[in-house]
């Protein structure tokens, strides 16, 4: 009977991998929203790191982390590196692209609790009086995230973050017109 039992749960394991397997290697995650303010102060909270914790959705969820900052204080080479707990885990964001008004990309390191490098995008356009913006990442999956991914929904997850940091970056900017 345990020789059954073993050869079912070897199947079960076998069968999850090749599915996990099949999943795509690309993906990305993104949201986008309607601010009530000109793209030149949205872009100055989004292109500027040491602003990023006034509406980040991450910023509150640990009060002890530890945050420094390299580079210039916006644009590229602007950078942002914590340290926190299991759920903040550690890695670095950096700016690597900055048009004015328009587009801040950048590249996000994780180091724990997974390493893995992802592209983020923050896009603005002029909407009348308001900005239209969409926050995207972009990234390649590998086996362990493909995994992940059978029993977890993180365009779900993250895209909630997302949605958050939109909905703060709102309040913010309009407080800051």
């Amino acid at each position: 009977m345990l020789k059954k039992i073993l050869i079912v749960v070897a199947l079960i394991v076998i069968v999850l991998a090749i599915v996990a397997a099949l999943q795509p290697a690309d993906f990305r995650i993104s949201r986008s929203a309607t601010i009530s303010a000109p793209p030149a102060v949205v872009f100055a909270q989004v292109n500027d790191l040491h602003k990023w914790e006034a509406w980040s959705p991450w910023a509150k969820i640990d009060p002890a982390m530890k945050r420094t900052y390299d580079g210039p204080p916006a644009g590229v080479g602007a950078v942002y590196k914590w340290v926190g707990n299991s759920e903040m885990g550690e890695g670095q964001l950096t700016i690597t692209e900055s048009r004015p008004n328009d587009l801040v990309g950048m590249k996000l390191e994780f180091v724990r609790p997974f390493a893995c490098t992802n592209a983020v995008e923050f896009t603005l356009k002029p909407d009348g009086d308001k900005t239209a913006v969409t926050w995207g990442m972009t990234g390649r999956n590998n086996f362990m995230a493909k995994a992940a991914g059978l029993f977890m929904n993180m365009d779900k997850m993250v895209g909630g973050d997302f949605e958050r940091g939109l909905a703060n970056l709102e309040q913010v900017s309009a407080a800051a017109k």
